[in-house]
């Protein structure tokens, strides 16, 4: 969610992105911590957009006796890539920042151990994907979905797309962005996304709407309709897109962006001045699911620090730090969400989703399929 998703909104205000250089101290065995000081630390490995507060990592520290580290290693799927190159020397004790877009190829590669945290049944059932083994623990979720500029279609007398199929028409050429599926984790899940609405042609599933051929045949009209693909969601958000602050800052001339249901609050709480209303909007007929989620990783140094960071990560008191600094939303049923989620940012009714084993199954066929037909 993230996710994870927003903090370059964030900057200088308060959050925390703890990171670090380097490799995990101590001897490369399995628990050569555990007899020296290095085990008081426990390492979190994640994307670039990890955040909390202060305060709230403080607690845990308190609580646990163990220092947090943490450690950053670009987009979700540059991190979980890194993950899984340096599984048998690990960078750390828990990864976090793992979807279900990407689930199946970590837990394929054996990223993960086996650990069912405590509190887990305060976690809703339909978001754990990996319940009869426990390699991950789901922390949140949000919906990747198209995000528009209210200005500029109120300025063009235009009606702002509200679905899969309205992106395709003539009125929307050469307004929309999105992110690379194959570098980026909101670029993958728009992908994912249109496949379960339009199927992959031919095949069960598909729903044509108009795109008899599946994804592959609505892509070929997405393209001539004037997509513009950049590498990730930052530069796609905050330089190209112009609904944002930073997309205002930097110019941006596309109105509509791939990004989150959750970024038009964002907008709102860290606008300056603070707007009145949120100055994006969100087509909620473009929306797919993602959940997130933390495993603590085969190697671990500090495996009992990593459980006990694991535990934390879905305890009330982090799940309602979360909304704030990373833009999702908890995945714990008593955890409260911030008034502004509720009013400028709630979640899809309806989200496109699918089954990790067909993501499993098609993901880097689709990727590649995607790459060829958008890219080049």
């Amino acid at each position: 969610m993230h996710t994870r998703t927003f903090v370059a909104a964030a900057v200088g205000l308060g959050l925390v992105t703890l990171s670090a250089c380097g490799s995990s101290s101590g001897g490369s065995g399995s628990g050569s911590g555990a007899a020296s000081g290095g085990s008081r630390t426990v390492t979190l490995v994640s994307h670039d957009s990890w955040a909390a507060s202060k305060s709230v990592i403080a607690a845990f520290e308190r609580q646990s006796g163990y220092k947090v580290k943490v450690l950053t290693s670009g987009d979700a799927g540059q991190a979980v890539n890194k993950a899984i190159l340096t599984k048998d020397n690990p960078q750390g004790d828990v990864f976090f920042g793992v979807d279900n877009t990407l689930l199946s190829r970590a837990l394929d590669n054996g990223l993960f151990q086996p650990y069912a945290a405590k509190g887990l049944d305060r976690v809703d059932a339909a978001y754990q994907l990996d319940a009869d083994r426990h390699r991950v623990t789901p922390i949140d979720h949000g919906d990747i979905c198209v995000n528009y500029d209210k200005k500029y279609f109120a300025d063009h007398h235009l009606t702002p797309p509200a679905s899969f199929d309205d992106l395709i028409k003539p009125e929307y050429k050469d307004l929309l962005v999105t992110e690379n599926a194959s570098t980026s984790s909101p670029g993958l899940g728009f992908l994912l996304g249109t496949a379960a609405k339009y199927g992959d042609g031919g095949t069960s599933g598909s729903s044509d709407a108009g795109s008899g051929g599946g994804w592959p045949d609505y892509w070929k009209k997405l393209k001539a309709n004037g997509v513009k693909v950049v590498n990730g969601w930052e530069q796609a958000y905050n330089e190209e897109f112009s609904g944002s602050a930073g997309g205002k800052k930097a110019k941006g001339d596309r109105p509509l962006v791939v990004s989150y249901a959750s970024s038009p609050p964002a907008e709102v709480i860290y606008g300056d001045p603070k707007p009145t209303t949120a100055p994006t909007g969100v087509a909620m007929g473009t929306c797919f699911r993602q959940i997130e989620f933390a495993g603590l990783l085969g190697n671990a140094r500090n495996s009992a620090g990593g459980k006990a960071l694991i535990d934390f990560l879905i305890s009330r008191q982090f799940q309602e730090d979360m909304p704030l600094n990373m833009f999702v939303y908890p995945v714990v049923g008593d955890a409260k969400v911030p008034a502004e989620f509720t009013q400028y940012g709630p979640p899809a009714k309806d989200p496109e989703t699918m089954a990790p084993g067909r993501i499993a199954e098609h993901r880097d066929q689709w990727v590649k399929s995607w790459t060829s037909l958008v890219l080049q």
